[in-house]
């Protein structure tokens, strides 16, 4: 398979970026529209020649995020903040970035299993799916904690926590579980 080169984007002193592949001047729109086609995109400083296209893609997101329904909470992005000083900061950007490859794996495997069941060519079980899911999510998060120092991820029977205690009284059964039944009288 022959990899492409990716397509240039000039940036102007006067902000404005320019398709060398098109020759015509675009809008982040449209450089956020070639990203989603899966159209690989490197900007680069017209007077410089730096590569900026990092840059120009937090602007995107930045304007995504400003725009609309974001998808990061104040939380997270007070967690990426937090992580950018702390010695997970390598962890937690591996973490990301095999998340984000993992869940674009499963969304094209979905989809072309969707493809295949409403063409009634292919079975799709989706109990498989999400077992594999959750298998890898555990896997990626016992990862994680135990890079950043937390131990096994804290999952229940595998060195991590112990569980919290039940809420109804010292035996862990009371009035407040359901699971109790009443006495009468």
């Amino acid at each position: 398979m022959r990899v492409s080169e990716p397509r240039i984007i000039k940036k102007y002193p006067n902000r404005r970026l320019y398709d060398t592949e098109e020759s015509r001047y675009v809008t982040l729109a449209d450089v956020q529209q070639l990203v989603r086609r899966g159209v690989d995109v490197k900007v680069v400083d017209s007077q410089s020649g730096n590569d900026i296209t990092r840059g120009i893609l937090i602007q995107i997101i930045t304007e995504q995020e400003t725009a609309g329904e974001p998808l990061f909470t104040t939380e997270m992005l007070v967690r990426f903040i937090r992580f950018y000083d702390e010695a997970v900061h390598d962890a937690f950007s591996g973490y990301l970035d095999h998340s984000l490859r993992f869940f674009a794996e499963q969304q094209r495997e979905f989809n072309e299993r969707m493809r295949g069941v409403l063409g009634g060519t292919a079975p799709w079980d989706v109990t498989e799916m999400t077992r594999r899911n959750l298998e890898f999510w555990q896997d990626m998060q016992d990862q994680f904690f135990r890079v950043a120092g937390f131990g096994q991820g804290g999952r229940e029977g595998e060195g991590g926590d112990p569980p919290p205690p039940r809420q109804g009284g010292a035996s862990g059964k009371g009035d407040s579980d359901p699971s109790t039944p009443r006495k009468k009288g």
